[in-house]
């Protein structure tokens, strides 16, 4: 594939109507990611292990995940062929690179790859033949949290890492992700007073499009630097704040903003 890293994406914001924001508690404790030391479950009623070591496998039942940059980042997928609503609460890791444990994202699978590394989150999107991660043909898909309906998580026990920020390897306590048999989209936030605003699990109806909204192209790869998108579902109009709900009409997102030539790695 080839891959260009853009020196800066302006933020897409979304212009939406709002009357009340959530609250989610965050999860308390931290793990250091490692190969060897980490817990088997870190949540009652685990279905898949933290300790997962380094020899990848197909049978892997990993749900630990890392999103570093456009060639190192994981997806979760059913470890068996199924729907993400009815495997939600069991879905286990593919990754691009070995090493973790996990399951590998096989080869031809992403059609597309967009990363972007902001100062409070870093994100990947794209396309791709997503059955390949045992996701049903044809799935709309499904939001993927660290809070589910009962605080342990979707999957439960899945633990996110990264060392896109300032503390090098280190846990995401806030993420989310949306993932159907065609497009996914991937956001981990730094730890931090705005984590849960960057990162909100409200939207879970909604998908990529509302959620991480950029140019879902096949056969682009690229990484960008970029500013913060808005915070999705907040609203400024003359100065009055509101929170937008998934039941209320939906504005169309603010255009695409002009992008920096791209550099070519």
């Amino acid at each position: 594939m080839s891959l260009t890293r853009k020196r800066f994406c302006a933020a897409i914001t979304l212009l939406v109507w709002v009357s009340a924001s959530a609250v989610i508690a965050v999860p308390t404790s931290t793990y250091i990611p490692s190969a060897t030391s980490l817990p088997e479950t870190t949540e009652s009623n685990q279905a898949g292990t933290n300790n997962c070591g380094t020899g990848s496998s197909i049978f892997s039942q990993c749900q630990n995940a890392y999103i570093n940059s456009a060639t190192d980042f994981c997806l979760w997928g059913p470890s068996t062929l199924g729907t993400i609503g009815d495997r939600e609460r069991d879905v286990v890791s593919y990754c691009t690179k070995s090493g973790r444990g996990t399951r590998l994202i096989p080869e031809g699978t992403l059609t597309s790859v967009h990363f972007i590394e902001a100062p409070n989150y870093v994100q990947v999107s794209g396309r791709g033949d997503l059955t390949k991660l045992n996701i049903m043909p044809n799935d709309s898909g499904g939001e993927l949290d660290p809070h589910g309906a009962d605080g342990n998580g979707n999957p439960i026990g899945g633990l996110v890492f990264s060392n896109a920020f300032d503390d090098g390897l280190s846990q995401v306590k806030e993420w989310h992700s949306f993932i159907s048999s065609e497009e996914y989209c991937f956001r981990a936030c730094k730890n931090g007073p705005k984590a849960y605003s960057y990162c909100n699990n409200v939207y879970d109806e909604l998908g990529c499009a509302f959620n991480m909204p950029v140019k879902y192209t096949e056969g682009t790869f690229e990484s960008c630097d970029s500013d913060n998108a808005g915070i999705v579902g907040v609203y400024t109009s003359m100065g009055i704040v509101s929170t937008f709900h998934q039941s209320d009409t939906i504005f169309s997102p603010a255009p695409d903003p002009k992008s920096a030539p791209a550099e070519t790695l």
